[in-house]
């Protein structure tokens, strides 16, 4: 990283936390103020674009949003720089050639609004971000939320998630580790273009999704991995408590997809952006693929237990029809005292608010996790390669704007007929608005 690179950073760093007084603003109608506990439920009606990047619990500026009679509008921001290097034993150099690198992970910016008087709530969102590997700026959800209560929810139009699994419907910026589990990346498109339904049915613990997505204007783009597929998710939250902060989440993921020209590939990083696809299926034909997964979360406070675990098995008889597996075991922990904050209408987690932020003379959030996870792209003729890594971690939730994370993993890859053990050492800084 050259010298302005790093003051580049610093003068970000310093601009979004500076200003005491910034902190004592009268926060908007759903924002806490600087000194409230925030609630450990979040039951507000959702909106277009909130799974894409997470408005802040406190204000730091008030001049990138507008609240008026007729609509409201709202431009946020969010950077990840990061930086990761290796230890390797041989049998990993034989494998890859890691070297240290620091990279930009991500730099987006969000524009969101709704409209106000309608019968129905309305709301939508366009989202732009930088693409490092193809340096573009590329459309992120993008579409139109429409409040239909006669079916229990809402009806999303346009570019969004999927909404297979929770970890994957989380805001990347509010998740506990710095990457998703590897079987989510290889088996889940982050994206797609089609039509989503939330509902929501509070007196009987139950939220879904069902979605139908195609790729009339996605194809050619990195996400467009498929001709059109269909998925649902369906979640039992039989225990919400706000006094006792106590959230059990229960949870089936099932998708069906037609691969793009009939030609499938899975492939995935080992949770480091700067690496290479540790494990890759490299193409083969295939027909379509059928996937299925559960997830199962336990928050009582400030610890919350999760695992996510997916079975994929693909229409490709020249392949054996191959089943591939995988997920992930997490726990994190909040020593100072806060609670991550459960969406009871998206059913995910959202982002760490510190009690006590660092630019008001406080600790700020730390947290403290460790993640196990694993997945198996070998079957039949398909040789995708087989990993696991342990990866203990820090977050430093410096405010709701700042958040620094400390990761070391250790990875097992066994492929190319090797077993190679690989360390990692990781650190970014997360910016947003």
């Amino acid at each position: 990283m050259d010298r302005r690179a790093g003051t580049r950073i610093v003068l970000t760093v310093v601009l979004c936390c500076w200003s005491h007084h910034a902190w004592g603003q009268q926060p908007s109608p759903g924002q806490q103020s600087s000194n409230a506990k925030p609630d450990s439920l979040d039951d507000t009606p959702p909106e277009a674009g909130d799974e894409e990047l997470a408005v802040p619990a406190r204000k730091l500026i008030s001049f990138n949003e507008f609240n008026g009679d007729q609509f409201t509008f709202r431009v946020g921001g969010g950077f990840l720089y990061e930086y990761a290097a290796y230890s390797q034993n041989q049998q990993s150099e034989e494998q890859f050639a890691l070297f240290p690198t620091p990279k930009v992970r991500d730099a987006r910016i969000v524009f969101k609004g709704s409209f106000k008087g309608a019968k129905r709530t309305t709301s939508w969102s366009t989202g732009l971000m930088w693409d490092v590997p193809s340096q573009k700026f590329l459309f992120r959800e993008t579409g139109v939320m429409l409040e239909v209560p006669e079916i229990w929810g809402n009806i999303f139009i346009g570019r969004t998630k999927e909404g297979i699994s929770l970890n994957k419907v989380m805001v990347g910026y509010a998740g506990w580790t710095m990457e998703r589990t590897p079987i989510s990346d290889a088996a889940i498109p982050i994206l797609a273009d089609g039509i989503k339904w939330l509902g929501w049915v509070p007196k009987k613990h139950l939220l879904w999704n069902f979605g139908v997505y195609g790729d009339w204007l996605s194809e050619g783009q990195s996400f467009s991995t498929y001709a059109h597929q269909v998925d649902g998710r369906i979640a039992w939250v039989p225990m919400e408590s706000e006094a006792k902060g106590r959230v059990l989440h229960l949870g089936l993921n099932l998708r069906f997809g037609k691969p793009d020209d009939n030609k499938l590939q899975l492939r995935s990083r080992p949770e480091v952006f700067e690496a290479p696809y540790f494990v890759d299926t490299g193409s083969f034909a295939a027909n379509s693929t059928k996937l299925a997964g559960i997830e199962a979360y336990y928050r009582p406070g400030p610890l919350l237990v999760g695992t996510e675990y997916y079975f994929l098995k693909a229409d490709a008889p020249a392949s054996g029809n191959p089943l591939v597996n995988g997920g992930n075991v997490v726990m994190s922990w909040l020593p100072t005292g806060e609670t991550r904050v459960y969406n009871t209408r998206g059913g995910y987690f959202n982002q760490i608010s510190p009690l006590r932020p660092v630019f008001q003379g406080g600790p700020g959030a730390w947290e403290i996790v460790t993640n196990f996870s694993y997945i198996n792209l070998d079957s039949g003729a398909v040789q995708g390669g087989k990993f696991w890594r342990f990866t203990p971690m820090v977050n430093w939730h410096l405010s709701d704007n700042v958040r620094l994370e400390m990761t070391y993993g250790y990875g097992s890859l066994d492929r190319f007929g090797l077993v190679g053990k690989t360390q990692f050492f990781q650190t970014r800084i997360q910016l947003q608005l």
